[in-house]
């Protein structure tokens, strides 16, 4: 009898042991990023302080899977494809389009939290902001406005600049929405603006020579990934051809480049963080709130102004966020 009762709750404890042991394991988060890891260290600090604000430590108690695209918007299929492989279970699809749209392409089920650019509604992400329904929530920024007043930012910086070039990435899958911004706020400043296109490195180098030779007076960079990671490039053109130029990240100023004015996007990775916690703690995505990028910040480079003979207006340098020597 009592070997019965033995067998019997030998028996009942084998079947427990693998559910406790799954209820035990790790989380595993899946996060991929358009861009390289170098490029973005500090938009990573700000996921990791969301996720520790939410009692998960990397590496303690739960586990990040990373993948990078490099700037190759091709490669995000692939990359997302080996994360639900793994049955990862979170999925942080950021770097803003495509990254969500590929992430919600490759599963109905596994959690997702992206940050997006523009109206991830309208797109088809999500059924509504306030209730995003299905498996994916996430940040989202609406960035036709930010084009709108950096064109305005760049008139007041350079006046007489009535040419203006507009560099965008045509693989970029919202390049066209803000591009049609940037068209209408400089019809409304009486300024002619020329579309320069350009996916690599070397359209990048053909794209400043056409400046050159259209006379351009000023530079508008659209935002955009590969952009960031080719911030260098950029920037020092900007300064062999001493074409003022405003860009979307402070990570350009910060590279040289004269004026930025955008989103603080550590932040939206922080929110990422906390999003992702949350559904590790249980909750569903469906019910978690689209939270929009409110936060800007302006960012002077005055050495670089100082470098192409420019006064910043008072006005401006009143506005600014941060001031670099």
């Amino acid at each position: 009898m009592r070997r019965r009762k033995f067998i019997a709750l030998l028996g009942s404890s084998a079947v427990a042991w693998p559910l406790a042991a799954r209820a035990q394991a790790t989380p595993v988060i899946g996060f991929v990023n358009i861009m390289s890891p170098e490029s973005i260290p500090k938009w990573v600090t700000g996921f990791r302080q969301g996720l520790k604000e939410m009692g998960f430590v990397e590496g303690q108690n739960v586990a990040v899977e990373y993948r990078w695209a490099h700037g190759q918007y091709d490669r995000l299929p692939e990359l997302v494809a080996d994360l639900v492989r793994r049955k990862v279970t979170v999925l942080a699809a950021t770097g803003g389009d495509p990254s969500p749209q590929v992430a919600k392409a490759a599963t109905q089920t596994i959690p997702i939290v992206f940050t997006a650019n523009g109206d991830p509604v309208s797109n088809g992400l999500v059924a509504s902001l306030n209730r995003p329904g299905g498996n994916a929530t996430g940040i989202t920024i609406f960035g036709a406005a930010a084009v709108t007043k950096r064109l305005q930012l760049l008139h007041e910086l350079v006046p007489r600049a009535d040419a203006i070039a507009y560099l965008m990435n045509p693989n970029n899958p919202n390049a066209d929405i803000e591009m049609s911004a940037a068209r209408t706020a400089a019809i409304s400043l009486g300024k002619e603006l020329l579309i320069l296109r350009a996916s690599s490195e070397g359209e990048i180098e053909t794209a400043f020579g056409t400046m050159t030779q259209q006379r351009r007076d000023a530079l508008l960079v659209a935002s955009d990934t590969f952009f960031i990671s080719r911030r260098d490039q950029i920037t020092s053109l900007a300064a062999r051809h001493r074409m003022p130029a405003i860009y979307y990240l402070r990570e350009f100023a910060e590279a040289g480049g004269l004026i930025t004015y955008g989103n603080v996007l550590p932040e939206s990775y922080y929110q990422v963080g906390l999003y992702v916690g949350r559904i590790i703690k249980g909750e569903k995505p469906g019910d978690l709130p689209i939270q929009q990028a409110t936060k800007f910040e302006l960012v002077i480079n005055i050495k670089t102004a100082k470098a192409l003979e420019l006064a910043v207006p008072n006005s401006i340098q009143l506005l600014a966020d941060d001031v670099l020597e």
